[in-house]
């Protein structure tokens, strides 16, 4: 499925403002906007547990946020086409719910 940007805002939203987590995928999304990485250099980069970083890449991934090329310990990570396009979407949302994180 691909999404129309209506349907990417809807779950960029649940994904990023309105899961546990969020602030973790935003930053991956982030992360990955800039330069595409495999899970070990995503922990490293962000200062997060290995594990955690691959439950949140299973998650962007299933929801079409990112996708993978390679194999084993070499996956790597990047933004989907239309998260590309779309990035502006994601930017918004993080302005609004980044603000509300860093409160906390």
């Amino acid at each position: 499925m691909i999404y129309s940007a209506k349907q990417l805002k809807y779950v960029l939203n649940w994904l990023i403002a309105g899961t546990r987590g969020g602030a973790t995928r935003a930053r991956i999304i982030v992360a990955l906007k800039n330069m595409p990485m495999n899970a070990n250099q995503l922990a490293n980069y962000l200062g997060v547990d290995y594990r955690t970083i691959k439950h949140h890449l299973e998650i962007l991934e299933k929801n079409k946020i990112i996708t993978s090329a390679g194999e084993k310990y070499g996956v790597t990570y990047f933004l989907t086409t239309i998260m590309e396009e779309n990035y502006n979407i994601f930017e918004e949302i993080w302005e609004k719910f980044g603000k509300k994180e860093k409160r906390r």
